[in-house]
């Protein structure tokens, strides 16, 4: 069995950073890209708020350049995804789809978290082009244009309410008859004159030409009230909640109560020695590139730390 120095899972913007820093630091890091190679960010289409692409950059560009970054300086990237984890002795062993199995010293989770869908075939058809996860994002594109929002809870509130500081108006199309939002934002939702709330409505399709735009709605679906109608809108977001990648940590890795990797303080360690959490899988507020690739840094920091006190 291969045994190294420092392991990291995932290549978004956390596993990159991390892998530039743990290189230059000589730990010889091995990234392993995971199921969605270049992270979440690859399912958007142009990045704006990236620090040092003052004209923008397409999110497969710039998750290209990071990871010859991380080449650059010796990191090697390899393609399998990991599977099982014995992070209970030292060396850790992590066991991958083809078969393999590594034992590392120093283990950096960078496994990002999964958007919710709601499992539509046109999801996936206009992801890119009309449909996303993050109002943050990509609502700056969406400026004086109609777009909606899925969801009921503070989170679907936070990014009808961001995107009404951007868009011509918002629809937020809510599932039960009522907001699942601390009352303090669904006052602000309520007063809004921007939003409109669909309430006991289903979203069961999208359409457009070239991208998203409309929706086909059902009101009181499977009810004697049912309606079908369709709306005209030019974005739609997906706030529905997202899922942390941790399900393969969680026997050894203390989590909170939606999976997210908990870490001590303000650094990157986690409850197991040697084991560390970065980007979106251990991030439930924030989840943008430039906070993951942050974390990615003080991930590696820390790894290096370890090691150098193991010899």
């Amino acid at each position: 069995m291969e045994t190294i120095k420092c392991l990291i899972l995932g290549s978004g913007p956390a596993g990159y950073t991390a892998a530039i820093y743990a290189a230059r630091a000589g730990l010889s890091p091995i990234v392993y890209e995971g199921l969605q190679p270049g992270g979440q960010l690859t399912t958007t289409t142009e990045v704006e708020n990236f620090p040092g692409y003052p004209e923008g950059i397409d999110a497969n560009d710039m998750m290209s350049d990071l990871r010859k970054q991380a080449e650059r300086f010796g990191t090697e990237i390899r393609t399998a995804t990991a599977v099982a984890t014995d992070l209970g002795i030292q060396p850790m062993v992590i066991t991958f789809d083809d078969e393999t199995q590594v034992a590392c010293q120093a283990l950096i989770i960078a496994t990002g978290a999964s958007a919710k869908y709601l499992g539509l075939d046109d999801e996936i058809k206009y992801r890119g082009a009309g449909v996303s996860a993050c109002a943050t994002c990509d609502g700056f594109f969406y400026r004086k244009k109609t777009v909606a929002v899925v969801g009921g809870g503070d989170t679907a509130c936070e990014e009808a309410m961001y995107l009404s500081g951007l868009a011509a108006k918002v629809y937020l199309i809510v599932r039960k008859p009522f907001l699942r939002a601390s009352k303090t934002m669904q006052e602000r939702v309520f007063s809004n004159d921007k939003i409109e709330i669909l309430f006991e409505t289903n979203t069961v399709g999208l359409f457009g030409e070239n991208g998203v735009e409309g929706a086909h709605l059902v009101y009181r679906q499977g009810t004697s009230a049912e309606k079908k109608y369709d709306i005209a809108i030019d974005g739609f977001f997906l706030a529905i909640g997202h899922n942390p990648n941790s399900d393969l940590f969680k026997r050894w890795i203390d989590t909170d109560e939606n999976g997210y990797i908990i870490t001590k303080g303000k650094t990157a360690c986690t409850n197991i020695a040697g084991v560390f959490a970065a980007g979106d899988v251990a991030d439930p507020l924030y989840r943008q590139a430039i906070t993951a690739a942050g974390s990615g840094c003080k991930a590696a920091i820390e790894a290096e730390r370890y090691l150098s006190a193991l010899k």
